[in-house]
């Protein structure tokens, strides 16, 4: 039998229209969410990712600023504006688009985003918070990847789960929101022996490593479920970090590229701006959309 497909297109499209409902409950209120996404210099991906952002954000009724920034553009002149923003009311969503230019300090330009408006969950406090099981904005994929899991598995624990990938964007964070979910967690990386024999001990296998049709389905164990966050561009066009022709007869179910973890990031990021709304509002979590 074939692994069922999980399908993110559909599941971000069913949670936009949840968020816009909630955007139009807040509206009666008075309240409309706004996202600022900054884009500094002209990285032909980025600007991609940030006409998307936009686009989205207008569509379930949040207000969108856009501010794009020459890529010659000083560190100083950044961070005033990230403090400009911070300072906004009608601001409650705040993500500059990385990579920055080599000559900023990513760290420094991240932790100056204000914490509760840090939709990203990049910021210092938020990794933090989120690490020691503190209410937190919490990375984008990682959530996604969470809530695809929830979906399909239901509850995560007791279940044996290897992340592959220790980056602070993704793998680190999914570890951390597994653990919040009570599974048993082992995050997996370049120095691990035997990589195959440890996925396959798998019921929930994650990979984000880069690297085109890395995992085999040889790896994976029978009827686990495997969430692929990979996008690598090849000349066969995009695929996964997961081989998913030999995976597809293994794994119980399976995220595709594309269509898996990738609309996912930026539902979101929509459901951050909308998390960090209410709490600005004094008003309680959204349900089902935050950890």
């Amino acid at each position: 039998m074939m692994a069922q497909i999980i399908d993110g297109k559909s599941f971000a499209a069913r949670l936009r229209l949840r968020i816009a409902a909630d955007v139009v409950t807040l509206a009666s209120r008075g309240i409309t969410p706004g996202l600022a996404v900054v884009l500094v210099g002209e990285d032909p991906a980025s600007q991609v990712y940030v006409r998307s952002k936009g686009r989205m954000t207008r569509e379930v009724g949040m207000t969108s600023f856009e501010h794009r920034l020459p890529a010659e553009t000083d560190q100083e002149t950044l961070l005033a504006l990230i403090a400009q923003l911070n300072a906004d009311a009608a601001v409650n969503g705040i993500l500059v688009q990385l990579p920055l230019p080599p000559h900023m300090d990513e760290a420094a330009v991240i932790n100056a985003i204000a914490p509760d408006k840090d939709v990203d969950g990049f910021h210092i406090l938020n990794v933090g918070r989120l690490a020691t099981g503190q209410k937190a904005m919490v990375p984008c994929t990682p959530l996604g990847c969470l809530m695809l899991l929830r979906d399909h598995l239901g509850t995560l624990s007791g279940r044996n789960a290897v992340v592959i990938g220790r980056s602070n964007i993704v793998g680190k964070p999914m570890a951390q929101l597994l653990l919040r979910d009570s599974a048993t967690v082992t995050v997996a990386h370049s120095r691990t022996a035997d990589l195959p024999a440890l996925c396959r001990q798998a019921d929930i296998l994650v990979a984000a490593v880069g690297r085109p049709n890395f995992v085999q389905g040889a790896w994976i164990k029978p009827g686990a479920t495997v969430i692929d966050v990979g996008i690598n561009r090849t000349e066969e066009g995009l695929v996964g970090d997961v081989h998913q022709a030999s995976a597809m007869p293994v794994a119980g179910a399976l995220t595709p590229v594309p269509g898996g973890v990738g609309p996912m990031t930026i539902a979101c990021l929509l459901a951050n701006t909308l998390t960090a709304t209410r709490r600005a509002a004094g008003l309680p979590d959204p349900e089902g959309l935050t950890p």
